[in-house]
């Protein structure tokens, strides 16, 4: 659903249902920011997060961890594994909205 309303919006959105297809995203395209669900399966969004920094060309993509974790614990581990920004699910469409409008 998030996925179609972004498009709407006139983003360029591509998804990818768990975290190796993910990563296999970002080793064939450069995204500007990318939305990453914490409890992917197969390589959780924190394993990603880490993996994607290591690519060459990848650390000014900004990683917006989107996600239904959302005690202080869990905001620092995002921050740790090379997120920017920490969001808890349902996120509101003004934080959204700040977070996709917010030059990197």
């Amino acid at each position: 659903m998030l996925k179609l309303l972004l498009e709407h919006d006139g983003f360029q959105v591509e998804a990818a249902e768990d975290g190796h297809k993910g990563l296999e995203a970002f080793r064939r395209a450069d995204f500007d920011l990318a939305l990453v669900d914490i409890g992917l399966p197969g390589l959780d969004g924190y394993q990603l997060a880490r993996q994607v920094r290591q690519l060459p060309g990848k650390q000014r993509t900004r990683l917006i961890a989107l996600t239904g974790y959302g005690h202080p614990s869990d905001r620092q581990a995002a921050l740790e594994a090379g997120f920017n920004e920490h969001l808890v699910k349902p996120v509101k469409p003004a934080e959204l909205a700040r977070v996709l409008n917010t030059a990197p």
